[in-house]
């Protein structure tokens, strides 16, 4: 039986949490002794443990057929690679950042300057895009320490919370792009595992519906039960079932979990009691 072949970072946080969304897909994979490849045991899945940096070339040379990857790059490396699904996790930015002491003002001051980084083709799109005429310097790891050590006046790199940052006494003053992980396709995938991705992608879109939404109980008087349907982000209708307590009932949907605070307080205006919100580990639409 055909398998579809699937690269995800070999190690990281980018690879924990691509192996946690399959799993939560129902797809094992067992990867003991730090193999590169290893096969699901329940599903028709082979996933190689690549480098990242060489995920887009594979991709596009077909010889894996999907990649979890992160979107920044493929925004440096990826061209003409299709971005199948967004993930929502290992989320980052491509960011200028420049010393401290450096009085930045706005992006014409990175004119003439020596910029350290480890995405020149993004870099060079986004100066072009301003008009700015940089000398950029290339290196793959530690790009923070460029300015510290003379090698550069200030550096693109991946931000995440910052504390690289501050603890090398650089601040960002200029976002390039926001990233996130990424479900990639090959532009020469078969149509056999292309049909097996979009099982997967089903299972991921599942999983992520879940991952934003909540699951809503409530008590409401019979009379308001109208009013409370109007409030709530339904699928379809609320689900109404009658309380012993005549004049009552127990009212169940879902809702989205960023909106949760002001829909609880928009149904307690009306006169929902006892509201429960519970966590959705699967949604299948």
């Amino acid at each position: 039986m055909n398998k579809l072949k699937i690269a995800i970072q070999k190690s990281g946080r980018l690879n924990e949490d691509s192996l946690g969304i399959l799993k939560n897909c129902g797809i094992s994979v067992n990867n003991g002794n730090d193999q590169l490849k290893a096969e699901a045991s329940d599903f028709p899945l082979e996933v190689l443990f690549l480098r990242n940096s060489d995920i887009p070339q594979y991709l596009k040379d077909g010889v894996v057929d999907a990649a979890i990857v992160g979107d920044n790059l493929l925004v440096e490396k990826g061209e003409g690679i299709q971005v199948m699904e967004k993930l929502g996790f290992s989320r980052c930015r491509v960011s200028v950042a420049v010393p401290k002491t450096f009085d930045y003002k706005s992006i014409q001051d990175l004119d003439g300057m020596q910029i350290a980084t480890s995405y020149p083709n993004t870099v060079n799109n986004f100066l072009a895009s301003k008009g700015i005429k940089a000398d950029l310097h290339q290196i793959s790891g530690s790009v923070e320490i460029a300015p510290n050590i003379g090698l550069a006046d200030a550096i693109v790199d991946i931000v995440s919370s910052g504390s690289t940052l501050f603890k090398n006494n650089l601040k960002e003053v200029e976002v390039i792009l926001k990233s996130e992980a990424v479900l990639a396709v090959s532009p020469k995938i078969s149509g056999e595992s292309g049909e097996i991705l979009q099982k997967l992608r089903f299972r991921i879109q599942s999983v992520l519906k879940a991952r934003n939404s909540r699951y809503i109980l409530m008590n409401v008087p019979n009379d308001k039960i109208e009013a409370v349907g109007q409030i709530l982000p339904v699928l379809k209708s609320p689900t109404v079932l009658p309380l012993a307590e005549e004049g009552w009932s127990s009212v169940h949907s879902v809702i989205d979990k960023d909106k949760f605070w002001e829909v609880i307080d928009e149904l307690k205006a009306v006169g929902a009691e006892g509201i429960l919100v519970c966590p959705i580990e699967k949604m299948v639409l």
